[in-house]
C-alpha cells in the first residue's frame, strides 16, 4: 500500500523552545494541534531524535512560536542545526518566561504551554500536552499574518533525520 499524501494538510511551522533549569534548546516543529477547548490546551509533537525533546522531558513549559512567511531564516536556524552541536539560542534576543522558558523576542505570535502530560505512542515523536499559560501577539491584525507552512521549508536539511537515534 502506498504512503498517504498528507500535503493538503500543510501545517503551520513553529519553533518550540524549552529549558529545564540547566539546559535550554529549541527546534523547528511541524506537528501541533489544539487538544481541548475548556481548558484551552495545545499538543506539540517533538522528534525523539532532537535534543530539544530530551530537554523538554525535564522541563515544565514550552515556548511555542508561530512563524510567519518572512521568517524562513529563523526556521532554517532551528531546523537545520542540532542542539547536540550548537547553542541555537546563543546570540538571539530572548525573554525568560514561566519555568525559565526562553521566548524569542523576534516572534510576535507566541504562547507558553505548561506541560501537563507527555505521551509516547511508539512513533518517532513524543506528544507534549498542556494548557496555554501566557500568550503574546495573536491580535486583531490576523488577516495580514501568513504562517510559514511545511511546504515553505521543504528546502531545509534537518539537523537530525527522523530515524536518527537520540544522542
Amino acid at each position: 500500500m502506498a504512503e498517504p499524501d498528507l500535503s493538503l494538510f500543510d501545517p503551520a511551522m513553529i519553533v518550540v523552545t524549552t529549558a529545564n533549569g540547566t539546559e535550554q534548546d529549541g527546534c523547528l516543529v511541524g506537528f501541533q494541534a489544539q487538544a481541548s477547548i475548556e481548558p484551552l490546551q495545545l499538543c506539540v509533537w517533538i522528534s525523539t531524535a532532537n535534543r530539544t525533546c530530551a530537554v523538554a522531558r525535564e522541563a515544565t513549559h514550552l515556548g511555542v512560536h508561530l512563524l510567519g512567511t518572512d521568517q524562513h531564516d529563523l526556521a532554517a536556524h532551528f531546523g537545520e542545526k542540532t542542539g547536540d552541536d550548537v547553542d541555537k539560542l546563543a546570540g538571539l534576543d530572548v525573554t525568560k518566561g514561566p519555568g525559565g522558558v526562553p521566548l524569542l523576542d523576534e516572534v510576535a505570535n507566541r504562547l507558553v504551554l505548561r506541560i501537563a502530560e507527555v505521551f509516547d505512542v511508539g512513533g518517532d515523536h513524543l506528544a507534549f500536552v498542556g494548557p496555554i499559560e501566557v500568550h503574546h501577539g495573536f491580535g486583531p491584525d490576523r488577516t495580514s499574518f501568513q504562517p510559514l507552512r511545511l511546504s515553505d521549508v521543504s528546502d531545509l536539511d534537518p539537523g537530525h533525520p527522523a530515524d536518527d537515534p537520540p544522542r
